[in-house]
């Protein structure tokens, strides 16, 4: 569970600095592919890829999939939240679990019994509490088209980590690097493509807050690949305990550093997601 604990600190962490670039104007397309810049440099040095280990033939569509998915995930998350607000593109992310589930139930041949089950049904119920915001009158037609692009991707891109973590012709670092190295140059097209055409200007700032986003977008990537080998026989427990993990730390966050309020609800639905958690964790070591 320490990889899992590891991920979630790095996805929080991910979620307040891409919280605070909007407060700084900070252009969050530029810091993304920075972002990839830098976990490319760090995959070089700690992992030391044996780039001979690279081939067409060990490439698999998982790699380019994950290289597009990745980065547009960002501009479709800024993009739903400026449409549909933050609360709804909270919900619609959490809620991607569903298809992390099903992954793993139908692809996966995961085994689920009945702790397992009251677990993922108190975690639902969690996040749906969780993420209740009272409606601040956003309106859009093109609103539920993003907040769906919003929930299918991150649970899409759940379903892939989980197959990365399964290749054996290569090892999983080798593959993240080829990963981070595709993200890279796809949102570097996309930025030039913005600076030439639409006069988007490349500012330094933008590359400094990159790189301190790659750090720990990197470590949670890396992190979450881990845990899935770790568990590679439970994936819904490393899919649910990240998601639930996420809420629960990124409430605590909210409310001690931005002075979020929380309703009664919301409250209630860390509960709930802290007991999903505590259930899911007695169902993996039954298991065991």
């Amino acid at each position: 569970m320490i990889y899992l604990a590891l991920s979630i600190i790095c996805s929080v962490t991910v979620g307040v600095l891409l919280k605070m670039a909007k407060r700084y104007e900070i252009n969050v397309m530029q810091a993304v592919t920075w972002n990839y810049l830098f976990a490319i440099v760090l995959s070089a040095v700690f992992f030391k890829p044996n780039l001979g280990d690279v081939s067409l033939a060990h490439i698999s569509w998982v790699f380019p999939a994950l290289g597009i998915l990745l980065p547009s995930i960002f501009l479709f998350q800024g993009i739903a939240v400026r449409q549909a607000g933050l609360a709804r593109t909270d919900i619609a992310q959490r809620l991607s679990l569903f298809i992390s589930l099903c992954a793993a139930y139908f692809l996966f041949n995961d085994s689920f019994d009945r702790l397992k089950y009251v677990g993922l049904i108190f975690g639902f119920v969690a996040i749906v509490f969780t993420m209740y915001r009272k409606s601040e009158g956003v309106s859009s037609k093109k609103s539920w088209l993003y907040l769906l692009l919003v929930f299918v991707g991150f649970g899409v891109i759940d379903v892939l980590l989980k197959l990365v973590s399964q290749i054996t012709v290569m090892p999983f670092t080798t593959s993240l690097f080829v990963i981070f190295c595709i993200c890279f140059v796809l949102s570097l097209a996309y930025i030039l493509y913005l600076a030439s055409i639409k006069k988007t200007k490349l500012q330094l700032v933008n590359f400094i807050c990159g790189c301190v986003l790659g750090f720990f977008n990197f470590g949670n990537i890396l992190f979450y690949l881990k845990a899935h080998q770790a568990m590679s026989a439970n994936p819904s427990t490393v899919f649910a305990t990240m998601n639930m993990g996420v809420i629960i730390a990124g409430s605590f966050i909210g409310i001690v550093l931005f002075k979020e309020r929380l309703t009664k609800l919301n409250y209630l639905g860390l509960v709930l997601a802290l007991a999903a958690i505590i259930l899911i964790t007695l169902s993996k070591l039954h298991a065991v």
